[in-house]
């Protein structure tokens, strides 16, 4: 099989296992009609639908504890990586919100409520909320690097098996950005951790 496809099928395989998982529905497999800037449609195939639909809630949910940060963490230096890369996430999510409108996917998150790999979860976020001191900064740790590694794996199965070149293009920025954040996340005091 050749690796393109095998790329896709691992990519699509994760989506619609953990959906299954969840006891969802997964998400739409078919091609989903695209708007383009002369109106005409083209189609949006399903490795790139699944990838742009859950990088956004993946980043969205990861937000949401780099917010937490900003409060609770207790090192300067991996409060002030946490600022930086949440600046970062924050980009990367207007410009992944651009590539869904243009690829004409529906506004949803699909993925709400399901327990993936690499997502930060409501049950995450209540335990970051409750956690203090050093105790939180390993959960911090632990959460974006989970976060970093899954959606660099992710970007690296679009790069490989997408159609759309605005898409791999954008996950081939995404690879590069996540190597150079977890090799940040290492070098810091806390980043050696791991479970």
């Amino acid at each position: 099989m050749p690796v393109r496809r095998t790329a896709a099928l691992l990519l699509l395989l994760a989506v619609l296992t953990s959906c299954a998982r969840d006891g969802e529905r997964p998400p739409e497999s078919r091609p989903v009609p695209s708007r383009t800037t002369d109106g005409a449609a083209s189609s949006a195939d399903p490795t790139d639908s699944a990838w742009v639909q859950l990088m956004i809630p993946m980043n969205q949910q990861a937000l949401i504890l780099l917010d937490l940060a900003a409060e609770k963490a207790t090192v300067p230096r991996l409060r002030d990586w946490a600022s930086r890369l949440q600046t970062s996430q924050n980009t990367e999510l207007e410009a992944l919100r651009g590539l869904r409108d243009r690829m004409g996917l529906p506004d949803t998150d699909l993925h709400k409520g399901h327990d993936m790999p690499g997502m930060v979860t409501a049950e995450d976020l209540e335990d970051a909320r409750r956690a203090e001191g050093a105790a939180f900064d390993r959960l911090l740790v632990e959460q974006i690097r989970d976060h970093l590694r899954q959606s660099e794996q992710v970007s690296r199965s679009e790069v490989s098996a997408g159609s759309r070149a605005e898409a791999r293009a954008r996950a081939r920025e995404l690879v590069t950005a996540r190597a150079a954040q977890l090799t940040a996340l290492t070098a810091l005091p806390t980043g050696k951790h791991t479970r």
